[in-house]
Parts: structure tokens; sequence; C-alpha cells
């Protein structure tokens, strides 16, 4: 049975940081894709950042770069994000996700197989 499990969200000032974990556990497809969404009450989950099975390639949503960062450690079978500068509007429920390996990085929600069952990140003062 596949397992994602996250963690690390919370509530956070504007301007601050937060690292969010993903726990992967049970077969998989080989070499899968690893990706993070987010989705805020009444909107559509939304694609955030993507890293490929060798974590040579990322990808991420154009209003998050350079301030968040996807890494993954397959050792230990986690994928994390780090979330710096936080803004209110990033205030959401944030997933984690895994999609068969692709030559293109998917941003597509209906794309990926597995998801967690998400982590609440609150910005605010």
């Amino acid at each position: 049975q596949v397992q994602l499990v996250e963690s690390g969200g919370g509530l956070v000032q504007p301007g601050g940081s937060l690292r969010l974990s993903c726990a992967a556990s049970g077969r998989f497809f080989s070499n899968p894709n690893m990706g993070w969404f987010r989705q805020a009450p009444g909107k559509e989950r939304e694609f955030v950042a993507v890293i490929s099975w060798s974590g040579r390639t990322t990808r991420y949503v154009d209003s998050v770069k350079g301030r968040f960062t996807i890494s993954r450690d397959d050792a230990k079978n986690t994928v994390s994000l780090q979330m710096n500068s936080l803004k209110a509007e990033e205030t959401a429920v944030y997933y984690c996700a895994a999609t068969p390996s692709s030559m293109v990085l998917r941003t597509v929600a209906s794309d990926y197989s597995y998801w967690g069952q998400g982590t609440q990140v609150t910005v605010s003062s």
C-alpha cells in the first residue's frame, strides 16, 4: 500500500519560513517524479513545484521561484519543500504527490497518481 505523509505545516508570520516534508512508503512505480501542490479555500488545487526522479531537474510555479526549494532524499524516501518569505495569500493545504517519471516534468494535478492527506500552512500576523 502506497502512502505519502506530509508534515511541517503550521502558522507562520508573513515573511517567515517553513519546511514541509513528505515521507513515502509502499511500492511505487519505479523512479517517480515528486510534486507539491496547494489548495486554498474555494480555489482549485495549484501546482507549486516538482522534482525529477534523479533530483537533477526541478520546476516551480512562477510565483514561488527564488523563494521555495524542492529537494528529495531517496535514501530516506522523503521529499521536502523549503518555503521562505511566505505571503498571506499562500495560506493553503499543501499536498505531496507522485507521478511516473517523464521527460517533461508534470504540473497538472490529474497527472499524479498518489497523494498525501495534506498539511495546513497558515501565513498570518
